[in-house]
């Protein structure tokens, strides 16, 4: 397999509105809520959610735990750096702003479970299809992380060829035999030969990790076979409510506002899920389609399958306050680690006032290049 070596990119420098103040085309919603993207329908809420929860629903999920795939690291490409007590990259450091520790790869794979429960246990929404003969799919996941979903790939399509990337070596070494990771940065110039080109290409939460998505997208589509398909799976970095819940929790919102900020300033904005859809549009991808899915933080929703959701939304967020925030509000906005310490716990405490409805948003968007490219 080539590598993605080369010059790097320049970032784009243009602010990017955040979702609660931009304008645009309404996105059709899918699963269990209904409507659009710029007016969707209420959750419902279930008043006695909270009647058979103990008092404090603060789970710390991963904290103390190992994850299942931290235990095989090589040790030529483990010697990562340390800051405020987390734990990052070596290779091309700086490059991310997100730890790959342990508490971090529990997260990641507790959100591999999400992204999973949203698609009723699906891996993909692109409609792929296996080629004819022995030789099936090559398939490319970008910031494959633990590489969970990589190997969940490829022990769903046996006779594929799963190609994982990442700055940080966390994967396994034992998985299996047609499934491969590589030490990479994807931000680098793509090497690959003509008849290493793929047949579906995978991005999950890269959002902050770009800084010039028409490039990043234009080699994508130089790497796809004719036909084959994109398939970005992102969150929006911000919060929602259908109610004045985002009025009440200040902490939360000066949170996202300087999350936004501090990405900006860095080079790689990370509240840029709502503009992937155009972004594949404008590389010349056909068949551009975006589910939207919006999950409570809590399980106060009364649908049963957003009430389940919204309880490892719960869990995920309180881990995700620290893995988003330390790095880029000390390097970026040049807080001290007393300073991130106290917005953080601002935060968490909001997530966890049962009075509060807040929403966090999931996008899958997919693409297909032409078949005539």
């Amino acid at each position: 397999m080539a590598s993605l070596k080369g010059n790097g990119v320049s970032p784009s420098g243009s602010p990017l509105p955040s979702p609660s103040r931009s304008a645009g085309v309404a996105t059709p919603l899918a699963g269990p809520v209904a409507g659009d993207a710029e007016n969707p329908v209420p959750v419902q809420v279930d008043t006695e959610a909270y009647k058979d929860e103990p008092e404090d629903i603060d789970s710390t999920y991963g904290s103390d735990q190992d994850s299942i795939y931290a235990g095989s690291i090589a040790s030529s490409n483990s010697n990562y750096q340390y800051e405020n007590g987390r734990r990052y990259h070596a290779y091309r450091k700086g490059q991310y702003v997100l730890p790959n520790d342990r508490e971090e790869q529990g997260r990641l794979d507790l959100q591999h479970h999400i992204w999973r429960l949203l698609l009723g246990g699906r891996l993909f929404t692109a409609p792929l299809a296996s080629p004819e003969g022995e030789d099936g799919l090559r398939i490319l996941d970008l910031g494959t992380g633990t590489g969970i979903w990589a190997i969940d790939m490829a022990d769903e399509i046996p006779n594929s060829s799963v190609y994982g990337i990442d700055l940080s070596p966390i994967q396994p070494e034992w998985v299996p035999s047609n499934c491969h990771f590589h030490v990479d940065d994807y931000e680098d110039q793509w090497t690959f030969r003509e008849d290493e080109k793929f047949d579906y290409i995978h991005g999950r939460s890269l959002c902050g990790t770009s800084g010039d998505w028409p490039r990043f997208y234009s080699q994508v589509m130089e790497n796809l076979k004719p036909g084959g398909w994109v398939e970005m799976q992102e969150y929006d970095a911000w919060i929602f409510s259908d109610d004045d819940s985002c009025d009440r929790a200040p902490w939360t919102m000066e949170w996202v506002t300087k999350l936004e900020s501090a990405s900006n300033l860095y080079g790689k904005p990370i509240n840029v899920a709502q503009y992937q859809k155009q972004w594949m549009i404008d590389a010349g991808f056909e068949d551009v389609e975006e589910r939207v899915y919006r999950i409570p933080i809590g399980p106060w929703a009364k649908d049963p399958t957003l009430k389940e959701l919204g309880r490892l939304e719960h869990t995920h967020m309180q881990m995700a306050v620290a893995s988003h925030t330390l790095a880029l509000f000390t390097r970026a906005l040049n807080y001290s680690r007393d300073q991130a310490d106290v917005l953080m716990e601002g935060v968490k405490s909001e997530f966890r006032n049962r009075d509060l409805r807040l929403i966090t948003s999931y996008r899958f968007i997919i693409g297909r290049k032409p078949l005539n490219t």
